[in-house]
């Protein structure tokens, strides 16, 4: 099968070169290009392609709006191209909210170590996100307001106290643009009345990579204030976008969200997101854990952060009292870390093949006999708060 792909930016320069990189592919072939986003929803009906790779600060008509359009007319798989900077990490967690379904540098360098990995990287990516044809379904119906230009975060009025450990932390809650409104969600109702705390888990641990900051918004986004479990999380994603994302989730979510510092106590109510381009390890015992930065310049580890380091220093510190999820993502990230997780009794799940982006690190700790049960994406908030003890 032959990948068919639409090019979008307003370099002509870079145009040529993903294009060069696409087609140096036999599975791949680009069938046609833009230069601003209107002519991006123009070619995306005409020519009904497999996926779009799509600039975001573009004349005419942003990547963000395009995205929005093209998901609600001629829904197909989008890979954005991103800078690496603040205001560009914010705009593409803005493309990935609108739809689009993963993410890369535009300086591929900043994502491989050499030209070769790059290229393939690129070709990887695109192959991946062409597999899943869920994504091709119309969503539900969305408001076509324009996207203001990307821009940095900027505090909110009102500020919020929460504590950490033995501190409490006033500060502001981050401004965001606004997402698309959309029908009501079809997830299942979350039950947070009731409390019966399972002392089976004292900590939740969630790995994931493509697709997933999505998957985790909507489920830490249905976890109530009082969660009684610090949540660890890895997100293969790049340095310049770990902080952003923390604030955009922490806006968000009735509970904590924050990007992991070293020294970090592990706290109830907390989900501590790993840093991108370093490696987040998980030291103590349950109840006493704290969290370890490391910059990781080895070379043997393809993952900064990797879910396989974080999910072995967990077995180390927690034993069995962990549930571990797996969520969208390419590759096998997590799988011999939830190996080490299970043979200590902790708890696997995955996330299940339709509800994925790609069915890649689930279907690794699936295929592998180490998860006990796969969940819908719809369905995991549910689950999780049923399964550590909540009741309706």
């Amino acid at each position: 099968m032959t990948v068919s792909v639409l090019v979008v930016d307003d370099s002509a320069f870079f145009r040529r070169r993903v294009t060069e990189i696409l087609e140096s592919n036999s599975q791949i072939k680009v069938i046609g290009s833009a230069n601003d986003g209107r002519q991006a929803v123009e070619q995306a009906k005409s020519l009904r392609p497999d996926v779009i790779t799509m600039d975001i600060e573009m004349p005419v008509m942003n990547g963000i709006d395009a995205v929005r359009e093209i998901m609600r007319d001629a829904p197909c798989p989008i890979l954005m191209f991103s800078s690496l900077t603040h205001e560009g990490a914010t705009a593409t967690l803005n493309a990935l909210e609108a739809g689009a379904a993963d993410f890369l540098p535009k300086k591929f360098e900043d994502v491989a170590r050499n030209r070769e990995e790059a290229v393939k990287t690129l070709q990887d990516r695109v192959i991946a996100i062409a597999a899943k044809p869920s994504i091709r379904r119309r969503p539900s119906a969305r408001t076509t307001s324009p996207t203001p230009p990307p821009r940095s975060i900027t505090p909110r009025e009102s500020t919020r106290s929460r504590t950490f450990g033995d501190r409490t932390s006033t500060r502001s809650t981050v401004a965001r643009e606004p997402a698309p409104r959309e029908a009501p969600s079809t997830a299942a109702p979350v039950a947070t009345e009731r409390l019966t705390i399972n002392r089976a888990y004292q900590v939740l641990a969630i790995g994931t990579s493509t697709g997933g900051p999505v998957a985790l918004q909507k489920i830490l986004t249905q976890l109530p204030q009082n969660f009684p479990y610090p949540i660890v999380m890895v997100q293969h994603m790049p340095a310049a976008f770990t902080k952003a994302f923390s604030q955009r989730l922490d806006g968000l979510c009735k509970i904590c969200v924050r990007e992991a510092e070293d020294g970090d106590n592990l706290q109830p109510g907390v989900a501590y997101l790993a840093p991108g381009g370093k490696q987040m390890l998980v030291e103590g015992r349950a109840g006493a854990a704290r969290l370890r930065i490391r910059e990781d310049n080895s070379g043997r580890i393809t993952y900064k952060p990797s879910v396989d380091l974080t999910f072995a220093s967990l077995s180390k510190a927690y034993g069995g009292k962990v549930l571990g999820v797996i969520l969208t993502g390419m590759g096998a990230d997590g799988r011999e870390g939830a190996r080490m997780l299970k043979e200590q009794g902790a708890t696997i799940w995955a996330q299940d093949e339709a509800s994925c982006v790609v069915y890649g690190m689930p279907q690794a700790v699936a295929s592998a006999g180490i998860s006990t049960r796969s969940v819908s994406l719809n369905q995991m908030a549910s689950a999780l708060l049923t399964e550590v003890g909540y009741g309706g």
